[in-house]
């Protein structure tokens, strides 16, 4: 593994771990200033250094990569320039964990690509075991989000 393909996953990973946290706060009504920091640094960078591989033809990684950082701009705007006045908490909420989302997509997607076992079950990630991987995933991340954003629009200030 290259020194490039280190930082990438150990930015990648830093964000899901630091995107768990900043979740639970959301969930529980507790700040975590710091933790919110440190996501939104390391997602973003993940999606920058997500580019930084050499590529011959558009793959989906980079339209995730892509709507990443669109999703993020939006999450960056909120908290920092709108300071999440008004309706920009939720936006912030509904921001984050898309973002935190597309990580553990793509989390999922290169387990099935690494991990033996998981490649067995879906070689190409056109069979059966990625697409019910995938779709648990996303329906857990639609249940959490949307308790995140009911919360944040019930007058409870989301941990920022």
């Amino acid at each position: 593994m290259s020194t490039f393909t280190a930082v990438h996953v150990a930015l990648s990973l830093a964000g899901i771990a630091s995107g768990a946290i900043v979740l639970f706060g959301f969930l529980t009504g507790k700040r975590f200033d710091t933790w919110n920091g440190i996501f939104l640094a390391t997602t973003v960078l993940t999606s920058v250094t997500g580019f930084g591989f050499p590529f011959e033809r558009l793959l989906p990684s980079h339209v995730v990569g892509a709507l990443s950082l669109l999703v993020l701009a939006l999450a960056l705007f909120a908290r920092y320039l709108r300071h999440l006045a008004a309706g920009w908490h939720r936006a912030y909420v509904i921001a984050a964990v898309t973002a935190l989302y597309f990580n553990v997509f793509v989390l999922v997607v290169q387990l099935f690509l690494k991990v033996p076992a998981l490649n067995a079950l879906a070689p190409t990630q056109a069979e059966p075991p990625f697409a019910i991987a995938q779709l648990a995933v996303l329906v857990a991340f639609v249940g959490l989000g949307a308790v995140a954003v009911k919360r944040a629009g019930a007058g409870t200030r989301p941990p920022v």
